[in-house]
């Protein structure tokens, strides 16, 4: 006999084994369900993030560098940050005027506002004073009218672009273009609807957005923080040698000396890549931990029923034994056995993952790819390959004769 036809008569008697055992193979199962539970759920919820990073990111472009107070990762002492002044429209200006030509550069500031029209209300909203610019800056796409214009900016005028959310609530039956809403104490008229941009890491809402010129929201929000410069090089590959470059020319605009420290920070959406990327592979190693005790504890689980087995089948194995089955056949039929049992195991914890991915969705993106699914139904063989081994090895081993004579 063949291996092939060996696979096939394992996988007979090991389904019919498996059907006269239903209860002890289900509950036997429970550690792999658990496991492949844990490691899919984990793994559709990295996926998500990161197919929703990578979307958020890529209108963008990773060739952005944003200068402000604050650096966004690092191990400066916040004390030494915190005295650091703030970055101001006129420091912008003056970063713009001296800025090289290629680079594409806006002014920025971000708050929360809420917004009325009528009687219905936005709260939340995302308000970003910003110039020109920004659709080039932050890869923004206007649907209807215009974005903001340099006359608009520069004569602080009281307009604004809202987001496709913002524009479907406010005007379901469209015309938001050239309609007022209200924003703090003034009215705004609205020049531009944005098209849909979706979550920014599935959490954000992108769509519930308002930009207005930020000369504007410097004189209607005196109470406002200072502003980022935003800088866009045009190529990734110019990175590195534009941010010496703009480091420079802010420094100059800050009138720091050769031997002082920088009093800003220059950040961009690479090392944003990398922190999430390791923070990725810490979750990753977490999970896979969690996983692996519970695969164990299953496979322990899976082992002790395969032992059973073999005790309860010894004159089953004597007789195939004395009619010339050989080691290798009994050694895989056992495997098969303890694989199968193990991958039933692993098929029902894909269904149940599948189904909890619908509420994950609720509160993180959630993506379940092929490769996670193969990559979960190979833990689960391999679990009852490795489980099942010693008792497929003590089975094999049997001597015919003691084996028939067992009770």
């Amino acid at each position: 006999m063949n291996l092939f036809a060996e696979i096939r008569e394992g996988l007979r008697i090991s389904l019919g084994t498996i059907r006269a055992n239903k209860m002890r193979a289900g509950l036997t199962t429970l550690g792999i369900v658990i496991g492949i539970v844990t490691v899919t759920l984990m793994g559709t919820v990295i996926e998500g993030l990161s197919r929703a990073f990578l979307t958020s990111i890529s209108a963008v472009g990773t060739d952005v560098l944003y200068i402000q107070r604050f650096p966004w990762f690092g191990d400066e002492p916040w004390w030494k940050i915190r005295k650091r002044p703030d970055i101001f429209i006129p420091d912008g200006q003056a970063f713009i005027r001296q800025s090289n030509p290629a680079w594409t550069v806006t002014l920025e500031s971000v708050g929360i506002r809420t917004l009325q029209h009528g009687r219905d209300v936005a709260t939340g909203v995302i308000m970003v004073g910003t110039t020109e610019n920004a659709t080039i800056t932050g890869g923004l796409t206007v649907k209807e009218g215009h974005f903001l214009s340099a006359g608009e900016v520069d004569g602080s005028r009281p307009v604004c672009v809202v987001g496709a959310e913002i524009a479907t609530n406010f005007f379901p039956r469209g015309g938001a273009v050239g309609s007022r809403i209200r924003i703090g104490d003034a009215n705004y008229e609205v020049v531009g609807v944005l098209e849909k941009r979706g979550k920014f890491l599935g959490l954000e809402n992108l769509d519930n957005t308002a930009f207005i010129p930020i000369s504007r929201l410097a004189r209607e929000f005196t109470f406002w923080s200072g502003i980022r410069v935003v800088v866009k090089v045009g190529k990734l590959s110019k990175l590195e040698d534009s941010k010496d470059e703009v480091r420079s020319v802010m420094r100059r605009v800050r009138r720091l000396s050769p031997g002082d420290e920088d009093d800003f920070s220059i950040n961009s959406l690479e090392a944003f890549i990398k922190t999430f990327n390791r923070m990725g592979s810490v979750i990753a190693g977490v999970g896979f931990f969690i996983t692996g005790l519970s695969l164990f504890v299953g496979g322990i689980g899976i082992m002790n029923i395969m032992f059973v087995s073999v005790a309860e089948r010894t004159r089953e194995i004597g007789i195939r034994k004395a009619v010339g089955a050989k080691r290798r056949t009994i050694l895989v039929q056992f495997l098969i056995e303890a694989a199968t049992i193990c991958l039933l195991g692993g098929l029902i914890g894909l269904v149940l993952a599948w189904l909890a991915t619908f509420g994950v969705n609720y509160f993180l993106p959630a993506w379940m790819s092929l490769p996670m699914v193969g990559i979960a139904l190979l833990m689960s063989i391999l679990t009852g390959v490795v489980a099942g081994l010693l008792p497929a090895w003590r089975a094999a081993r049997m001597n015919p004769v003691d084996a028939l004579r067992s009770e």
